[in-house]
C-alpha cells in the first residue's frame, strides 16, 4: 500500500497519509475506532465514573452540540437547500459508519420531521452493553443538526427503539423550549437535592444515635454500696426524656437489688419545672412499689424553695443537702456504717 492513498465511495473521499499518521474524511481529520470493543469500553468508562444518569446527559449534550456545528455548516453553504443538506448529511454519515438514517415528513414551515435510524454505532454499542433501551446521542445529534439548519431550537421524542425489537429507531422532532443547558441545570439541581437529602438522612441518623447516647449517659444508675444506688438527674427533662428515664430506671433497678434509691438533684436547673418535679415524684412512688425507698440528695437552698413552691408534694421523701449525707443515712437505716 502506498504511503499516501485515497479512495472515493459514493462521492465521499477517504485519504490516508501513513507518514504523518493521518486519516482524512472529506478533507477533515478523522479517527477510526472499533465500535463494539474500543468505543464500548469508552462508554462503559464514562458511565462508571459519572453514573448512568449523568452519562446520559453527557452523551445527549455532546450529540446535540456536535449536531449544531454540522447544521450551521450546511446552513451557510450557498445554493444548498435544507432538503439537499439532509441528503448530503445522511449520505456522509452512512459512509462514516453511523448507520442508516432516513428523514421523513419534513415540514420546513412547521419545522417538524421524523427520522428513522438503523444499525448505528450507538445502537451497536448499547447492544454490546446488553442495554434494553437505546442511547440519546444520535437522537440529540439530529436535533442539533436541524436546530442549526432551521435556526430554531429543535428537540426530540423517541417513539420506537431498535433495541426493543423494532426494525428501526423512530424519532419525532419539533420546535421546543427544551435545551441541553436547561437539562444540565436540572440535573445539577437534582444532584444537589439528592446530596442534601442524603446529608439530612445522615444527620438524622447521627442525631438519633446521639440522643440515645445522651439518654444512656445523662441519668445512669450507679451502684455505690450494697443496697444503695444513685441516679443523678442532669439538665432539663422534657416528656420524652422523662419517660425514657422512668422506664430505664424501673426496668434496671431490680437487677441491683437495692434497698435505697438516691436521686441526686445537684445537676438540675435551679428553676425546677413542674414537669421535672412530677418526674421525681413518679420515680419515687414507682420505686416504692418494688420495695425500694427513695432519698432526695443534692438539694440547694434555692432548689428547696422551688420545690416548696411547686404543686408536687415531695416532702414525703427524706431529703439531704449532699450525696454523702444521703449515703450515711441509708447505711444507718440498714444498720450499717462506714468505718
Amino acid at each position: 500500500m502506498d504511503k499516501q492513498t485515497g479512495i472515493n465511495i459514493g462521492g465521499i473521499s477517504f485519504k490516508w497519509d501513513l507518514e504523518k499518521g493521518e486519516f482524512l474524511f472529506e478533507q477533515q481529520d478523522a479517527v477510526l475506532f472499533w465500535v463494539s470493543s474500543a468505543m464500548k469500553s469508552f462508554f462503559d468508562t464514562i458511565e462508571e465514573v459519572s453514573g448512568v444518569e449523568a452519562s446520559n446527559l453527557v452523551f445527549e449534550t455532546t450529540g446535540f452540540r456536535q449536531g449544531i456545528v454540522v447544521g450551521e455548516y450546511f446552513q451557510h453553504m450557498k445554493n444548498v437547500s435544507v432538503q439537499d443538506a439532509v441528503k448530503l448529511i445522511t449520505n456522509t454519515y452512512s459512509s462514516a459508519g453511523w448507520g442508516l438514517a432516513k428523514v421523513e415528513h419534513l415540514n420546513i414551515e412547521e419545522k417538524t420531521f421524523t427520522t428513522k435510524f438503523k444499525n448505528g454505532w450507538e445502537y451497536k454499542i448499547n447492544k454490546a452493553q446488553e442495554k434494553s433501551e437505546g442511547g440519546n446521542f444520535m437522537p440529540a445529534h439530529y436535533a442539533g443538526i436541524f436546530s442549526g439548519l432551521l435556526n430554531e431550537n429543535i428537540w426530540y421524542e423517541v417513539v420506537k427503539d431498535q433495541l426493543q425489537g423494532e426494525e428501526f429507531t423512530e424519532v419525532n422532532y419539533f420546535p421546543s423550549t427544551i435545551t441541553v443547558s436547561n437539562n444540565i441545570r436540572q440535573l445539577a439541581r437534582k444532584t444537589e437535592m439528592d446530596e442534601i437529602l442524603h446529608l439530612e438522612a445522615v444527620v438524622e441518623d447521627k442525631v438519633r444515635d446521639l440522643t440515645e447516647l445522651v439518654k444512656e449517659l445523662s441519668s445512669p444508675i450507679i451502684p455505690v454500696l450494697d443496697g444503695i444506688v444513685v441516679v443523678p438527674l442532669i439538665g432539663k427533662y422534657d416528656e420524652d426524656r422523662s419517660e425514657a428515664l422512668l422506664e430505664r430506671t424501673l426496668t434496671n433497678l431490680p437487677s441491683y437489688k437495692p434497698n435505697y434509691l438516691l436521686l441526686d438533684l445537684t445537676g438540675l436547673n435551679e428553676n425546677l419545672s413542674q414537669h421535672t418535679a412530677s418526674l421525681i415524684e413518679k420515680i419515687g412512688s414507682a420505686a416504692l412499689l418494688i420495695g425500694v425507698k427513695t432519698i432526695l440528695v443534692g438539694i440547694s437552698p434555692q432548689l428547696s424553695i422551688t420545690i416548696i413552691q411547686s404543686d408536687v408534694r415531695l416532702s414525703r421523701f427524706d431529703c439531704f443537702q449532699t450525696l454523702q449525707h444521703g449515703i450515711y443515712y441509708a447505711l444507718g437505716q440498714m444498720g450499717r456504717k462506714i468505718l
